[in-house]
């Protein structure tokens, strides 16, 4: 395994199915609190570094608890495949990640779209009780993710992405103009939150063209499945933060409030509970500070659960 030392954290890399995959250990030495395990999105020149302004505010907030950062495959320093990635595949990576790099109890924090991979995730670990709760900041419309559309569909979607209309596409989609104007469009509520920080993360997480099929599998489409029975499944405590102007880039969620998609979550989730804060679809970006507040007296309980 190597590793690469930065202050308090570390790179390092494992193997998994053959492929070199990434993560983040920040304050590997500290026994205080819960460890977390961040999931990022999948999106233009998204990865792990997604969750790198949420670590340091973390510990500017007087946390010290251990977390764990990984990079899904097909982003970020993990290896790029030309595959379709479905929300089961990384699922499987992250509980091989549990099983044998983490190998303790954590809390899942989830990043939007990507809480079908949670959910895959919670299924997979349910015998190990390595999950100790979930925070979802985000989430999607449920209607999104509680009913089946054909797979037809999907591999339709991914085999027009991967193609040289795709290719072309995803040159377009990495200009700084593009990131710019679809960040103020879909992710966050106020325009000056689109800052340089943010806009050249993500020109460089994007500067490996590889990294397009991790966003054309998201694109595709290989995370609306029915996920209703699975998430009336997760028995373990978990928070829903919503931001107060939370809009969907679906057609099918644009009509959904903030108030009507927090309170479908708590209705479906059995152990829920959730609030709205400041801000829209980023939350832990756009207004990490208030994200932090919210969660931290949520990760001290489960410390204790």
């Amino acid at each position: 395994m190597q590793t690469v030392l930065t202050e308090n954290t570390q790179t390092q890399f494992y193997t998994w199915k053959n492929y070199r995959c990434a993560y983040e250990l920040y304050n590997p030495s500290s026994n205080d609190g819960i460890p977390l395990l961040l999931i990022h999105p999948i999106g233009v020149g998204l990865s792990g570094n997604f969750w790198q302004r949420f670590c340091r505010q973390w510990y500017v907030a007087g946390k010290r608890n251990p977390i764990y950062n990984p990079d899904l495959l097909g982003c970020g320093d993990s290896d790029m495949p030309r595959v379709a990635y479905h929300p089961s595949d990384w699922a499987k990576q992250l509980h091989y990640f549990l099983q044998n790099v983490v190998k303790k109890p954590v809390v899942l924090v989830v990043q939007g779209a990507l809480l079908p991979v949670a959910v895959e995730l919670v299924q997979l670990a349910k015998e190990s009780n390595l999950i100790r709760g979930l925070v979802l900041s985000g989430p999607p419309a449920l209607r999104l993710i509680n009913t089946n559309t054909p797979e037809r569909r999907h591999k339709i979607n991914w085999n027009i992405f991967d193609s040289p209309v795709g290719r072309a596409f995803f040159e377009y989609a990495r200009s700084r103009k593009f990131l710019r104007n679809f960040s103020i469009r879909q992710l966050f509520a106020e325009d000056e939150k689109v800052d340089a920080e943010w806009l050249d993360m993500l020109k460089a997480g994007a500067k490996n063209a590889a990294s397009r099929y991790a966003v054309f599998s998201f694109l595709a489409g290989f995370w609306r499945q029915d996920y209703q029975d699975a998430i009336a499944q997760i028995y373990q405590p978990t928070l829903v933060v919503m931001g107060e102007t939370a809009s969907s880039i679906s057609r099918e969620g644009k009509k959904e409030t903030p108030d009507e998609r927090l309170a479908e979550y708590l209705s479906c989730l059995p152990s829920c509970r959730g609030m709205k804060i400041k801000g829209r679809n980023v939350l832990p970006y756009e207004e990490t500070t208030e994200f932090i507040n919210a969660i931290i007296p949520f990760i001290n309980e489960m410390a204790s659960v």
